[in-house]
């Protein structure tokens, strides 16, 4: 399997924002990650990722453990952030290149070529970041995780910012992305998720309430009342 999280659990102080959490995902397989805000999802991107380490458990990439060997995972991993920080000064297509670079890539005008074909940035690629809208921004961030043709996608709120035909089309790139790839997708749009993801993983107050099928979840009632019962108990 691609990823593999086992008694994942972080402690910052008192509180415990994820609390010994476990589940694999394949290659090929596109997960959605639920939860109301503060459950421990971007918590457990972030750990997934190598930007935070765990207090105890862990996280295998690729076979690769992640607070053993971090660069050699990330390598391995494309990451699209909720907040998506970017070089606002910077051109699109400048930015991009660059971010080839950080990764090392050997051809990386042809890479830079493809991600920008791959998720519509054509027309804006001659732009500044700053002088791009939210849905363009989040376009960008999209072809940053994707230029170094990751094993693994994580992606927090890919959607966010985007208009109705924007949504689909990224909706489709994701959609194509997760063929080949392991894609754990976060988002609070329920649709989004149902429309794009074969398995959901549901965490509320830093634990797993719900890993199962969107056939067998959909078959309890619709996604939000399940959503709704599984993250309102106290």
């Amino acid at each position: 399997m691609s990823l593999q999280v086992k008694n994942l659990t972080k402690i910052y102080g008192l509180q415990k924002a994820i609390h010994q959490i476990n589940f694999d995902i394949n290659k090929g397989e596109i997960v959605g990650f639920l939860g109301p805000n503060g459950a421990g999802k971007s918590t457990t991107m972030k750990i997934i990722t190598g930007y935070l380490s765990a207090t105890s458990g862990s996280v295998n990439v690729c076979g690769i453990e992640v607070n053993e060997h971090t660069i050699e995972t990330k390598k391995k991993i494309g990451y699209l952030p909720e907040s998506n920080a970017l070089y606002v000064d910077m051109y699109v297509k400048e930015y991009l290149q660059f971010i080839a670079g950080v990764h090392q890539l050997n051809n990386i005008k042809s890479a830079v070529k493809e991600v920008i074909d791959l998720t519509g940035l054509n027309i804006e690629q001659h732009k500044k970041i700053g002088q791009l809208s939210k849905g363009y921004k989040q376009r960008v961030g999209i072809a940053a995780a994707l230029i170094h043709q990751p094993e693994v996608l994580i992606l927090d709120e890919p959607t966010s910012g985007l208009d109705p035909n924007q949504i689909i089309e990224i909706r489709n790139v994701i959609k194509e992305q997760g063929k080949n790839r392991t894609v754990l997708f976060s988002s609070h749009i329920l649709q989004e998720v149902e429309a794009i993801c074969d398995r959901i993983i549901i965490i509320n107050k830093g634990e797993i309430v719900a890993n199962d099928t969107l056939q067998n979840l959909s078959s309890k009632g619709k996604l939000e009342d399940v959503f709704r019962e599984l993250t309102f108990k106290a």
